[in-house]
């Protein structure tokens, strides 16, 4: 494995996440709530694997000196900002949601769990998906742009 396959699989692992989180909620609704739990420790754990990989990529670029991998001018450019933009911002406020929902689930707080998980489920799923969405305009889209 290189450096050059951690894009990949980071969009994969956010993949895998959006995944599960929509089948944990399809569970959840239908009353299935030990295959929810299921569902959504799974995402949490594809999720930091996430993070550890992003991480790790971003260090051995620095180390080895390579810099930002950076879109080209064309007419997709500001919707690819805005992605990435919304995509960062609520990269960081989701952790301490992921947090605080799983906290309240396993302290078995489920009417404060509910409440925040209707605020967490649609803003982590959403920070999965662009991820996604930031890989393929990224490494995918823009270099057919050149």
């Amino acid at each position: 494995m290189s450096v050059h396959d951690f894009p990949w699989i980071n969009a994969s692992l956010n993949g895998v996440s959006a995944a599960l989180l929509a089948i944990g909620y399809l569970c959840i609704r239908n009353g299935r709530w030990r295959a929810h739990a299921l569902f959504m420790i799974s995402a949490l754990v594809t999720s930091a694997a996430f993070l550890a990989c992003y991480v790790t990529y971003h260090y051995i670029r620095v180390r080895n000196g390579i810099g930002i991998t950076r879109f080209p001018e064309s007419k997709w450019k500001p919707i690819y900002l805005a992605i990435l933009g919304s995509h960062s911002i609520l990269a960081v406020v989701i952790l301490p949601l992921v947090l605080v929902t799983l906290s309240r689930a396993l302290r078995r707080r489920w009417s404060l769990h509910r409440w925040i998980a209707r605020i967490t489920l649609p803003l982590w799923f959403y920070v999965s998906m662009t991820g996604v969405a930031v890989y393929w305009m990224l490494y995918q889209l823009a270099p057919k742009l050149h």
